[in-house]
């Protein structure tokens, strides 16, 4: 299961209301690369493929597919607006290394 924080709640909502081409999913993923072997994902989308996951929570409905559900399960998805930076965290326990960059 992925979670959705209150803060990414607001920007993800605030992000779709804006989107012209009416996508209703947020999708969220893994992919190799990276300096610690996987990068994460996310995007819009308004199309559910078969290997897709639908996870809803704090209204917002997810997309995962099954390859990346093994990597991100427990992961919280939040959205930071400090003095760090601004974006979105993948806050994952299952990380044995993050990168720094």
């Amino acid at each position: 299961m992925v979670s959705i924080s209150d803060s990414a709640k607001n920007r993800l909502l605030g992000l779709l209301k804006n989107e012209k081409e009416g996508n209703i999913y947020v999708r969220v993923g893994v992919k190799s690369g990276g300096c610690s072997g996987l990068s994460y994902e996310l995007s819009f989308d308004n199309l559910k493929l078969d290997e897709d996951e639908l996870i809803e929570d704090n209204d917002i409905a997810l997309l995962v597919n099954k390859k990346s559900m093994l990597y991100l399960s427990g992961t919280i998805l939040e959205f930071s607006d400090g003095l760090n930076g601004k974006g979105f965290v993948f806050n994952n326990p299952n990380a044995n290394r993050t990168c720094g960059c």
